[in-house]
């Protein structure tokens, strides 16, 4: 019997884990915890499978940044003469196109970027200073692969939904147009783009009818506004650094 007993309490002791060795098997739980996606995987893989069946040519005008990116389908049709590449993808901050500036970015080779992103920052809370920052480490991190690329920044622009947010986004349009001013040169190519100014109403506030019906994003008027804004410039920029 006492036998039978220490047999028992041996298995026991075998099955329990043994914490001092290296045989720990994560569960499912724990590999989920550990491998979970990264923000925005889903559009940035659609954005890889794209470019598997088309790989856009290099020397293209890459626009990226937020959902006022990504919800610009009329783009191409809009600047006829560039050849675009849209890889906005919605709800972005600065800091993602950073972060995946590897796979969106580097390798199309852009000879110019179009960059419009922000909004988002102020709205999860970020400082206008550190708008700025994440805007300075992006342009780091693209010259540092491609020295000879424009970035161009496009202002935040006014909305209804988010106009408590003014005072931010003008201190943040503010800094960035202050950076590039005193960084721009022949051989760091930086460019700003005012539209926050040029979308305000003759009262100075945000205008809802080139607006959606959430108060944030353009509306197909909208959009015209927009493009009427930003194409002389980035026509102008396309057309210098092509001589």
């Amino acid at each position: 019997m006492k036998n039978v007993i220490w047999i028992g309490l041996l298995l026991t002791a075998l099955a329990l884990p043994s914490w001092g060795q290296s045989s720990f098997k994560p569960t499912s739980l724990t590999l989920t915890y550990h491998f979970a996606a990264e923000p925005f995987a889903d559009e940035i893989a659609a954005f890889e499978a794209e470019d598997k069946k088309s790989q856009p040519a290099p020397g293209s005008v890459l626009f990226i940044g937020s959902s006022s990116i990504r919800l610009w389908s009329t783009l191409a049709k809009d600047l006829p003469d560039l050849p675009v590449v849209n890889r906005g993808f919605g709800g972005s901050e600065i800091s993602d196109s950073v972060h995946y500036s590897d796979r969106i970015v580097f390798p199309y080779k852009p000879k110019m970027i179009v960059m419009y992103a922000g909004g988002n920052d102020i709205n999860a809370g970020k400082s206008p200073d550190q708008v700025l920052k994440d805007y300075q480490a992006f342009v780091e991190r693209v010259h540092a692969e491609l020295p000879d690329t424009r970035l161009v920044y496009i202002s935040i622009n006014p909305s209804v939904a988010r106009w408590s947010e003014e005072d931010k986004v003008l201190e943040a349009n503010r800094l960035i147009r202050n950076y590039v001013r005193h960084t721009n040169s022949k051989t760091l190519k930086l460019n700003y783009i005012d539209s926050h100014s040029k979308l305000l109403s003759a009262e100075g506030k945000p205008k809802p009818e080139i607006l959606r019906t959430d108060g944030l994003h353009l509306n197909t008027d909208g959009y015209k506004e927009w493009t009427a804004i930003l194409r002389p410039r980035v026509m102008r920029l396309w057309k210098s650094d092509s001589k």
